[in-house]
């Protein structure tokens, strides 16, 4: 039970509004984008500026109350909502600051990229992100952040600079390679264990125009492109990214009628070199047989391509997640990869290959919290309806396809792409840097308080 008195004490220090269930709009604040994730918290806290966060951290821990944080709330595991407890809500806290000249940008924690991405293009500057435009920067952020600009830039963790974090004692830091060196080490991949980041300075990079787009292949023709493309793309300029995709085609321009709701595997193409060397580049992917049946390659602005695939993927839709980090794709891989495109359950649902290779490969496995830089691919099987009487369905196809895979996998997966799987999972996905990761919990965090994540519990030091 909350004490009355402290809601309405913490209701008389914030400029945000606190929701209650009962309150107009209560019930749509609590979704997620994830509808399979129906949750019931206590309050919710829908800050304002970083007085607010600090007040609503403070309320939580000293209530013992359960506290989520949510910034886009994409998270496939719904873990920016809980029940019966504190949602942190940061969608108001959704600022963007470019400044050209040292070719930075500030972000708020709110924020979601297409907002950042729209900021940024005025300047023909982008920095690393995913590929929904819809997706928080936070979340994304802190647990690695793979996306378009991967294999050229690195992972969006490469390109932070700097954070300022609320602790779980209600203060105030700057995490930087200068300032809280192993707070800023922890969430480069540790993601939300160690504090709620109010804001993020990324570096930016020159992208403006992209020559980008899909080139989809007949099923029957995918196992000589995966062949391919699993030993072009280890090898391709670290300009040119190419995540694999098994898709349904969508029935709808660009597409063309004949290929409508048609299953395909795919490779979403994105160059960001110098566009006189287009061709030169593209040219051993265009002479390659089987040609595809589908080319919408060309040159797109940045945050077209970033929001490409928002249509397909709005808001309320049903998620089950199952993901790896693989290193090597064999051909018997391929096999059981086939076998399970063919039963797709719905046109939205899908498997992804990653490429996390290129800039990504140059920092060391321990130079952040992020374990698997010598892995080629984040894998990622993902179950999507918008019917919730198809729950079930999609479900057990997606954990039928990723027990079928993980044999042939690294271990470990992005915590992007995970539900809640326990203990065992998160600490193959952290491997060596676990232990140290559960050091710097207890420092920051010795109780435990931001404990709605993939969570690093902390170390109890003798």
């Amino acid at each position: 039970m909350i004490d009355e008195e402290s809601i309405q004490q913490l209701k008389a220090s914030m400029r945000g509004a606190i929701m209650q269930p009962g309150d107009s709009g209560f019930e749509e604040a609590r979704k997620v984008y994830n509808a399979m994730i129906d949750k019931h918290p206590r309050l919710i806290a829908k800050c304002e500026d970083v007085a607010d966060v600090i007040y609503t951290v403070n309320f939580a821990r000293d209530n013992d109350l359960l506290l989520a944080v949510r910034g886009g709330g994409h998270n496939g595991g719904g873990l920016g909502i809980c029940d019966d407890g504190v949602v942190l809500d940061l969608s108001h806290l959704n600022g963007v600051q470019v400044n050209p000249e040292k070719k930075t940008v500030r972000v708020e924690g709110g924020c979601t990229w297409g907002k950042v991405d729209h900021a940024t293009h005025a300047f023909g500057l982008a920095t690393p992100s995913g590929i929904i435009s819809t997706t928080g920067v936070g979340g994304l952020t802190l647990g690695g952040g793979i996306g378009h600009l991967t294999r050229a830039y690195g992972l969006s963790i490469d390109n932070l600079l700097e954070a300022d974090v609320v602790l779980a004692d209600g203060s105030l830091v700057k995490a930087s390679e200068t300032e809280h060196e192993d707070l800023f080490w922890a969430i480069r991949g540790g993601g939300g264990n160690f504090g709620v980041v109010t804001s993020f300075l990324f570096k930016l990079h020159p992208v403006d125009m992209d020559y980008a787009g899909p080139m989809l292949w007949e099923l029957n023709q995918v196992k000589e492109v995966m062949q391919w493309w699993r030993d072009f793309i280890l090898e391709a300029p670290e300009d040119l990214n190419g995540f694999f995709a098994f898709v349904q085609v969508p029935p709808g321009e660009p597409f063309p009628a004949e290929h409508h709701n048609k299953l395909v595997g795919g490779v979403i193409w994105c160059y960001t070199g110098d566009p006189e060397k287009v061709e030169e580049v593209f040219g051993p992917i265009r002479s390659m047989q089987p040609q595809p049946i589908i080319d919408l390659v060309g040159p797109l602005p940045h945050p077209v391509l970033q929001s490409m695939f928002d249509p397909l993927y709005p808001p309320g839709h049903q998620w089950y997640w199952r993901a790896d980090f693989v290193n090597e794709i064999s051909d018997e891989a391929i096999d059981r990869h086939l076998e399970f495109a063919q039963k797709l359950p719905s046109p939205q649902s899908s498997m992804h290959l990653y490429p996390i290779n290129g800039a990504a490969h140059e920092l060391d496995k321990d130079a952040t919290a992020w374990s698997f830089r010598d892995a080629n691919w984040s894998q990622v099987i993902i179950g999507v309806d918008p019917d919730p009487a198809n729950k079930e369905k999609i479900t057990n196809w997606t954990k039928a396809y990723f027990d079928a895979l993980h044999p042939y996998s690294a271990g470990g997966a992005y915590v992007n792409f995970m539900m809640e799987e326990g203990d065992e999972r998160i600490r193959a996905t952290y491997r060596d840097n676990y232990a140290r990761l559960a050091h710097i919990k207890y420092k920051y965090d010795p109780n435990n308080l931001f404990k709605v994540n993939q969570n690093i519990k902390p170390a109890v030091l003798a």
